[in-house]
């Protein structure tokens, strides 16, 4: 989207910086709600949304890097994972018990086990058994591994007290994947179990997509860092909750950063939005219409393009999602997450916008949608989505109270948000359910 220019100081003398802050300041005075002033506008559907935030994550070419094995814990993989050799490399016990060849009873081989780690023992001769732990290679000529629990010992003899099937107990070699093979494909998210996987495989380091890095953003010039409001003013409760939130949806925050209303807090939003070098810029406040509302100016001055100007959702609507950059083919793609000022809307925000711009921009899949009955009856919107906190139960999600957009306490006490189409739910009626980032495994989902 593109504005005029905007007037200058008339001064001749100004600094860039300067008459980059009057052309700012002069957008803000003319219109601050910016092009969707006209009252035309429409807000985006709340499923359309999370679609194109989904779909502008997705059309950015991702950055990769090799890391270290644990530093890959909840990354994607950029290459696939394949077989570095044969796994396992080499014929092993699954048992602790007795190596045996040929039919019993069998005459134990003295003074001498086989041990995980240690060298191969000598052949076994048709009517021997050795005694061997779990993970030790298995000698030559051996025909099954049998269990501690299944043998008994006569002297220099060995009985087996069941029935002994050729190769029972033994892992062969290559019985997991042979040199080679296609272990997990590219776009699999790396879990423990894939850590593990992929050490046993041999690796030192994996190739994956790196966190999205973010920076946050709380504008308002009403904001207190400490002790209780008073006077008009507010604690300011998206610093300290917005940092941790989008962690756990698997961003990197390298920066949070409260910037006023007066001339000096727009000024440094006009430098951050054009010159973050974060993938995503997530501001607080400001989306909405109102004399201090600088966000959609402040995009114009920087030829931003909107692709979600409003979401027809209840608490939240005036949220917005805007690319930035790219426009030469050389300077990165950015997007900045507008998310509205009052704690539960920007809440909303998160996970309408922020979590699939993320999810996308990270490589992850979309998380699977599912729908859980609601216990009552939840009172709707006439024309617009809500989302409305829930605790989640064996059979229902539960709705709670304190789900207004100024408030935490739902949010604070709930498991998930539900869905609720316009016009509101009847009691049993399945609904969409949004998990919270620490109700549902964080970034391991």
């Amino acid at each position: 989207m593109t504005a005029d220019p905007g007037t200058g100081s008339g001064t001749g003398t100004d600094s860039d910086a300067d008459r980059a802050l009057d052309q700012a300041l002069a957008l803000v005075r003319r219109d601050p709600r910016g092009p969707a002033a006209d009252g035309g506008h429409l807000s985006a559907t709340w499923l359309r949304a999370r679609e194109s935030a989904t779909r502008a994550g997705s059309a950015v070419r991702g950055r990769t890097h090799r890391v270290p094995l644990p530093a890959a814990l909840g990354e994607v993989l950029a290459a696939s994972l394949d077989a570095l050799g044969d796994l396992p490399s080499f014929d092993t016990s699954a048992m602790d018990g007795w190596a045996v060849a040929g039919p019993g009873p069998w005459t134990i081989r003295p003074g001498e086990s086989a041990l995980a780690g240690s060298e191969r023992p000598a052949p076994l001769a048709d009517g021997e058994a050795l005694r061997i732990a779990t993970g030790a290679r298995i000698p030559a000529d051996t025909t099954a591994v049998i269990r501690s629990e299944h043998s008994r010992e006569a002297g220099t003899l060995l009985y087996a007290d069941r029935p002994v099937a050729t190769g029972q107990d033994i892992r062969p070699r290559g019985q997991e994947c042979r040199s080679g093979d296609l272990l997990l494909p590219a776009g699999s998210l790396v879990t423990p179990a894939v850590l593990g996987l992929a050490a046993a495989a041999g690796y030192d380091e994996l190739t994956t997509r790196p966190r999205p890095r973010v920076e946050i953003l709380v504008l308002g010039d009403e904001l207190l860092t400490e002790g209780p409001p008073h006077d008009g003013l507010i604690r300011d409760a998206l610093s300290p909750m917005l940092g941790p939130w989008l962690t756990r949806l698997g961003a990197e925050v390298i920066a949070v950063r409260r910037l006023g209303d007066d001339p000096a807090g727009v000024a440094a939003l006009l430098a951050a939005v054009t010159g973050s070098s974060a993938d995503v810029v997530v501001t607080t406040g400001g989306t909405a219409s109102g004399p201090l509302d600088h966000v959609h100016p402040v995009l114009a001055k920087a030829g931003a393009e909107l692709l979600v100007d409003g979401v027809s959702v209840r608490p939240g609507h005036p949220m917005l999602l805007a690319r930035l950059g790219g426009a030469s083919g050389q300077d990165p793609v950015r997007h900045l997450v507008g998310l509205p000022g009052n704690p539960l809307a920007a809440v909303s925000g998160l996970l309408t916008l922020a979590e699939p711009l993320l999810r996308a921009l990270a490589g992850r899949r979309p998380r699977p949608r599912y729908v859980v009955p609601v216990e009552g009856d939840v009172p709707g919107h006439p024309h617009d989505t809500r989302l409305v906190p829930v605790l989640l139960t064996e059979d229902h999600a539960v709705p709670l109270r304190y789900n207004g957009p100024a408030m935490l306490r739902g949010v604070a006490a709930a498991d998930a948000l539900a869905v609720v189409p316009p016009h509101g739910a009847r009691s049993g009626q399945e609904l969409e359910i949004l998990d919270l980032p620490w109700a549902s495994g964080g970034c391991f989902t």
